[in-house]
């Protein structure tokens, strides 16, 4: 049994990323009603514009009822994601281009949600930096197994 506490990594919302998710979907509706018939085209570009600000409410905003709230990594190097109802999650990093410095992508562990981009507007600079090298190695800095804390 581990006495240590987890690494706690409270998330924010981010205005940059939801502008970008509102942004793109936003232009895929213009493509929309450039490519399809006036009716049609105008009924799936309205769509595809409020799954964009659906999923910006819900993914940069953080601001559904199950939107993340934090990540928490334990001893052990298991993550997982903490969300607004209380529920939690197992989150593991996506390989490759997953992380770089400015995002962190998760893969969770519930159907409804199967991944999650945290950017680096949603962590103060350090807590995420610790996301990275979470991300990239599934280990943070501390204590080394064995070794007594100072």
């Amino acid at each position: 049994m581990s006495l240590a506490r987890p690494l706690r990594l409270e998330l924010s919302p981010s205005g940059g990323y939801a502008a970008a998710v509102v942004a793109l979907h936003a232009t895929a509706s213009a493509c929309l009603l450039a490519a399809l018939p006036w009716l049609p085209g105008m009924a799936l570009a309205a769509l595809v514009l409020a799954l964009g600000m659906a999923a910006a409410w819900d993914r940069a905003l953080l601001r559904g009822a199950r939107a993340p709230r934090a990540i928490e990594i334990g001893p052990g190097s298991q993550a997982s994601l903490v969300l607004a109802d209380g529920a939690t999650a197992p989150a593991l990093p996506v390989r490759g281009i997953g992380v770089s410095r400015h995002w962190v992508a998760l893969r969770i562990g519930l159907p409804a949600r199967r991944a999650l981009l945290v950017t680096g507007g949603m962590l103060a600079p350090e807590p995420f930096r610790l996301l990275r090298l979470w991300a990239l190695w599934q280990r943070v800095p501390g204590v080394a197994p064995g070794q007594l804390p100072a």
